[in-house]
């Protein structure tokens, strides 16, 4: 059981809004998951990307050996930045 985080893509046509998943990496994108551990919203009114991520959940589903998708290595990234210039 080869476990992935990844984005599930929801939201609108030309509107998408995306939930962090865990998942295993057979299933299909917007299949069935695991555990859902955030929510990114890419076009949020204001301009800024809103990005809201459980870190603990994330870090212990890598330490239990989950790969993270390049995309959402870099939302992880994102969040921890955010966490400590607050």
């Amino acid at each position: 059981m080869a476990l992935k985080i990844r984005l599930q893509r929801r939201g609108n046509r030309n509107r998408p809004v995306y939930k962090i998943v865990v998942a295993e990496s057979a299933n299909r994108r917007d299949g069935r998951f695991v555990e859902a551990i955030g929510n990114y919203d890419p076009n949020a009114r204001g301009g800024t990307p809103e990005l809201a991520l459980l870190l603990d959940r994330a870090d212990y589903w890598v330490g239990v050996g989950a790969k993270p998708t390049d995309t959402v290595k870099s939302l992880i990234k994102k969040a921890r930045a955010s966490l400590s210039a607050a």
